[in-house]
């Protein structure tokens, strides 16, 4: 992914701003995004389902414990993978609605 987004810097290829939120039902898989919405439902430790209004999707949220409430509103900046059967948005980073930012380290980078 990082070597993507330095030849698209390089050429100069239009890539989406992690900051811009996009909503949910307009990610495409394999996209880098931020979407915003409200902890919906908990399918264990580390995986959430993030609600806008737009739709739901999977977000994995790594190795570490995330101290998330349901109903929370979150921001998390990630990846959509490319399975044909079950989107899982890999989260990078989340940010709380106080303001604290979240990083995100998976076990394969």
């Amino acid at each position: 992914m990082r070597l993507f987004l330095s030849l698209a810097i390089a050429i100069g290829i239009a890539t989406p701003a992690l900051s811009d939120v996009v909503p949910i039902a307009s990610m495409q898989r394999g996209q880098t995004a931020t979407v915003e919405g409200f902890v919906d439902k908990f399918f264990d430790s580390d995986e959430i389902r993030l609600r806008d209004e737009s739709g739901t999707v999977r977000v994995y949220l790594g190795p570490q414990m995330i101290d998330l409430k349901s109903g929370e509103r979150i921001r998390v900046s990630g990846v959509l993978d490319n399975d044909l059967f079950l989107n899982e948005f890999y989260a990078r980073e989340i940010t709380r609605e106080n303001g604290e930012n979240i990083t995100i380290r998976h076990e394969y980078e």
